[in-house]
């Protein structure tokens, strides 16, 4: 083995691939930032937008890709993560419903809070000091609203649960997706979601009963919502964040997604009117939200800068 340190100038391999890694990452924020806008903007009930929404993209896909083969085993298990996304999808949208979409994608900032504990169990290794402590600010900013504005407390409760939800899909998806092709490993997901949500709805609706007529064929203003959703909201950010996931920690992508509140907010605020609707817990809170992404940026990059200079890359002789 020899040791060969980059030019300074020069971005060694791994960092060039952490920024590809950030960019699409980022880019797959911006496009989350409307699905909170499409699931009000939508009239159909939850489970609903997420059958059509993954039956769409699901078609999609199938014309563009064809129907790839991973092997019996990996596609069950990258079909059992496409199942736990629709799960959180039902979830993040009944959320929305029973609030607004502001309360709804601040809950989905919980996933920093919930990887830091879930990953290291899951994964059978300590937990990081520094992750929950920056995500416990954001924890603060969910409490601080659910405390002082009893309004969106079904909202709330059941966005929490979407969450953790959500960040079990994303670790298990890291994990299995690894040396796949991205386009093949978001085909068997929504196909395979499709099915697990199709089987799961019965159950839902048992439990979380509807007032809106379920299963209806989406037409006129609601098919063209729901074509956008799947196609950019869906197929593009989809392919990005597993791309993303490629690169980064599972930490990094999930406590980076507290940024999605901030277009989310911005596109209810400005076509829905939803400004007037929140007080000052709800300001409060999503203050300590942001601050947590601020925080977790600038440890970041403190750690990645201490890595490149004082730890030269290897390489194989």
């Amino acid at each position: 083995m020899t040791t060969n340190s980059h030019p300074a100038s020069l971005p060694s391999p791994s960092l060039r691939e952490q920024r590809k890694g950030m960019i699409h990452l980022h880019l797959s924020v911006f496009l989350a930032g409307f699905t909170g806008l499409f699931g009000k903007l939508i009239t159909l009930n939850e489970v609903d937008i997420v059958w059509y929404r993954m039956m769409l993209t699901t078609m999609i896909l199938l014309v563009f890709t064809g129907i790839p083969w991973l092997g019996l085993r990996k596609t069950l298990q990258v079909a059992g993560c496409g199942t736990l996304l629709g799960i959180h999808w039902i979830l993040f949208y009944a959320s929305i419903k029973a609030s607004n979409v502001s309360i709804g994608v601040v809950c989905f900032a919980t996933v920093g809070f919930f990887t830091a504990l879930l990953e290291p169990l899951l994964h059978h290794h300590r937990v990081s000091l520094r992750q929950l402590a920056l995500s416990l600010i954001t924890l603060a900013g969910i409490a601080c609203i659910f405390s002082f504005d009893a309004r969106y407390r079904l909202g709330i409760g059941i966005g929490l649960v979407s969450s953790v939800i959500c960040t079990l899909y994303i670790i298990k998806n890291k994990d299995i997706s690894r040396d796949l092709r991205t386009r093949d490993v978001l085909f068997w997901q929504m196909a395979g979601g499709l099915v697990g949500v199709t089987l799961i709805i019965p159950l839902y609706l048992t439990v979380y009963p509807s007032d809106q007529p379920v299963m209806v064929i989406p037409d006129g203003t609601n098919l063209w919502l729901m074509l956008c959703h799947a196609l950019f909201c869906t197929v593009g950010l989809y392919i990005l964040q597993i791309m993303a996931l490629k690169r980064l920690s599972a930490f990094t992508v999930n406590l980076t997604y507290n940024l999605e509140p901030c277009y989310s907010i911005l596109w209810a605020f400005l076509f829905l009117g939803e400004a007037r609707e929140l007080n000052a817990a709800f300001y409060v809170g999503i203050t300590l939200v942001m601050l947590s992404v601020a925080l977790t940026a600038w440890a970041e990059n403190n750690n990645r800068t201490t890595n490149t200079t004082c730890k030269p890359e290897t390489s194989p002789s």
